[in-house]
């Protein structure tokens, strides 16, 4: 029954937009090549519903309309075919020849790789037990294993569907809330979307003719936020309605210590580092090796070691002062073009004057010398070079003043090679130090194996996630050279976690190959299906009809979120992009919308799409691994949440635009 109202829904959808094109048909007295434009839009929207492939659609729509803009004149059959095929070809070719989508099968693959290394697992668990005085600590952890995993990954489908069969039967025998379970891992694993490595940025970037690299920077802090404010949304829950988030018990929180620690005596309570340093010293640790309990010791005070590392680096760099360097001897261009070529090599040309020298003031009074210079000596404009003196000249006779080379008034000093810190330097480090009291303040026995389990399964991630993104945000390397670097250091922890087994990578390499493919083909398709929309006009067309409008800046963004809001229910992200922002992107320029940020808008945007019922992806692919009591409208009740946090975001961002452009200005701009 379910599924015949989805039927329905789509049926009706698809008879909206047919009857939409229909009107439109019948109601101009002339079809131009304009509107036929429109009406291969919305063919191509329909047959993508009916489930025909969508690159091959669009590729079979665009040679056909294309044939039909080359042949709509005098141009022949034959003519218009040849054109319709060099087309074709040279849209192909000037796809391929992208060197962005390079990246693509090399993140997809680091994706795959780090997916069947079974981190996730490990990485919920330690989380789970870490944040387990949180309230709501299941779906908090949910909430921030998604987020990490989606940075490592960037595939959505793959997440959902490995946190279904995680972590919601885990939260289910917690006693938390089916509809609360579904929302919090069908938000989280769509997070990929926007969290760089994300592939829709770099296809939007592709498509858009924006930066990736700069897309990057501006998803970073907008993809924190959304984020943060899924987690704020199930602590308040948890806060307000306990019984949809029980705390965890005391099984649950429980986590057994190694039988070296607790033969020195070590309970769960007990305080690490004190505890730990009078077993060195003590004799009852006989049993024990002094090598294993300073490891432990090492350990422990790892947190310490990185943060006085990461102090003094600061340190050195906030009071550090970069010399500046100053160009005295470059001229302006064209400012030696009246230069005699026997004026002497390094110093400023003199102006021209008759017998050589500077041309004398009509007076009969002498010129004034400056003092300690020699009497008939001419006074050289300030900041003027001598001339070389010649050979055997008297020291005296070229003798320079010691502020000749310096401004006025001002003497030569030493440059300062340091500074004081700052005061926000001194807040940060108060700040840290803090942190780091009260962490060994609680630092526990059981809270060392939980840090223990987060060193093995968070931290390679992070290595890896700041690897790859950093060195793109901070310009060591190119989005492409960066995958590289992630897809070998995929390999390098699935070998690191004896995951790295031939079928392992046979898999992988299959699954890049096929998601490579599509989105390859579909870039192919949509670049012909958009050079025959140009060629009837249609583009024209469409801009024409949103200018009439009279729309502000304000009103265009609505008008454009709504529609790629409805677009999103029937058309994935993919289509979206290749098809509707080819139409949307020449219209920014009329209303002063920058293209980075309509894409972070997009971004956020899709992202909603994907938790909209009824057509909502993260739901069927949560559902394909639930238990059967879940039902579909369960996970639609409880995704509905999670799509209002999504809009607050958007409107977050579209009112504090300094959330997604602050980074790429500040290491760009």
């Amino acid at each position: 029954m379910k599924i015949r109202k989805e039927l329905w829904f789509g049926f009706s959808l698809m008879a909206l937009i047919g009857s939409a094109a229909l009107t439109m048909v019948f109601s101009v007295d002339t079809m131009t090549n304009g509107h036929y434009g429109l009406l291969m839009l919305s063919l191509v929207v329909v047959a993508i519903m009916l489930g025909f492939p969508t690159a091959f659609t669009l590729m079979g729509m665009g040679m056909m309309f294309a044939f039909f803009a080359y042949h709509s004149g005098t141009q022949t059959a034959g003519g218009a075919m040849q054109q319709t095929l060099d087309l074709m070809v040279q849209r192909a070719f000037s796809v391929m020849g992208n060197d962005v989508l390079i990246s693509i099968p090399l993140f997809v693959f680091m994706g795959y790789l780090v997916e069947r290394a079974n981190l996730i697992d490990k990485l919920f668990r330690s989380l789970h037990l870490a944040l387990a005085r949180v309230p709501g600590s299941l779906g908090v952890a949910t909430l921030v294993t998604c987020a990490v995993f989606a940075t490592a990954t960037g595939i959505v489908g793959a997440v959902v569907t490995l946190m279904g069969l995680l972590a919601l039967p885990q939260m289910l025998r917690a006693g938390y809330d089916v509809r609360l379970s579904a929302g919090v891992i069908t938000a989280g694993g769509c997070l990929g979307i926007l969290i760089p490595p994300s592939v829709l940025l770099i296809v939007y970037g592709a498509t858009a003719g924006v930066s990736v690299v700069q897309l990057y920077a501006g998803a970073f802090f907008p993809g924190i936020m959304l984020a943060g404010l899924y987690i704020l949304y199930v602590i308040i829950m948890a806060k307000i309605k306990p019984a949809w988030a029980p705390p965890l018990t005391a099984a649950q929180r429980f986590v057994p210590l190694p039988a070296p620690l607790t033969a020195i005596g070590a309970t769960g309570d007990g305080w690490a580092v004190s505890n730990l340093i009078k077993a060195l010293k003590g004799r009852r640790n006989q049993d024990v090796s002094a090598k294993y309990l300073l490891g432990q010791l090492g350990i422990a005070l790892l947190p310490a070691i990185l943060f006085a590392a990461v102090a003094f680096a600061s340190y050195q760099s906030a009071t550090t002062v970069v010399p500046v360097e100053t160009y005295e001897e470059l001229q302006p261009m064209g400012a030696g073009a009246n230069v005699d070529e026997n004026t002497s090599e390094g110093g400023l040309a003199e102006p021209e004057a008759e017998e050589g020298g500077l041309a004398e003031p009509p007076s009969d009074d002498a010129v004034a010398e400056p003092p300690g210079a020699q009497e008939g000596a001419v006074a050289e404009p300030p900041g003027a070079e001598k001339e070389a003196p010649a050979a055997g000249a008297a020291p005296d006779a070229v003798a320079e003043p010691a502020a000749a080379a310096a401004p006025a008034g001002e003497a030569a000093e030493p440059a300062a090679t340091t500074k004081p810190a700052s005061m926000s330097f001194w807040i940060g480090l108060a700040v840290g130090l803090l942190a780091m009291v009260i962490f060994y303040a609680i630092l526990s026995f059981t809270r060392l194996e939980v840090f223990k389990m987060l060193l093995s399964s968070f931290f390679p991630l992070l290595v890896l996630i700041l690897s790859v993104l950093g060195s793109i945000v901070f310009g060591l390397a190119t989005p492409t050279e960066a995958a590289a670097v992630g897809a070998f250091g995929g390999f390098l922890l699935a070998a690191a976690y004896r995951q790295l087994t031939f079928s392992v990578v046979k898999e992988s390499v299959f699954l890049t190959a096929k998601t490579s493919a599509m989105v390859c083909w579909l870039f192919v398709g949509s670049a012909i299906f958009s050079a025959a929309f140009a060629l009837l006009g249609g583009q024209e067309l469409v801009e024409t009809w949103v200018l009439s409008m009279n729309l502000s800046k304000t009103e265009f963004l609505i008008l454009s979120q709504v529609l790629i809001f409805i677009l999103g229910w029937p058309l994935e992200w993919t289509e979206i992009i290749v098809i509707f922002m080819p139409i949307f992107i020449p219209l920014l320029d009329n209303f002063g919308v920058d293209p980075l940020f309509f894409g972070l808008l997009v971004a956020l945007n899709l992202q909603t799409a994907f938790l909209s019922p009824p057509v909502a992806m993260a739901a069927f692919y949560l559902k394909g691994v639930s238990p059967k009591h879940v039902t579909l409208n369960q996970i639609f009740v409880g995704m509905l949440p999670f799509m209002g946090i999504q809009i607050l975001a958007i409107v977050l961002l579209y009112q504090f635009p300094a959330i997604g452009m602050w980074l790429p200005q500040v290491l760009y701009r």
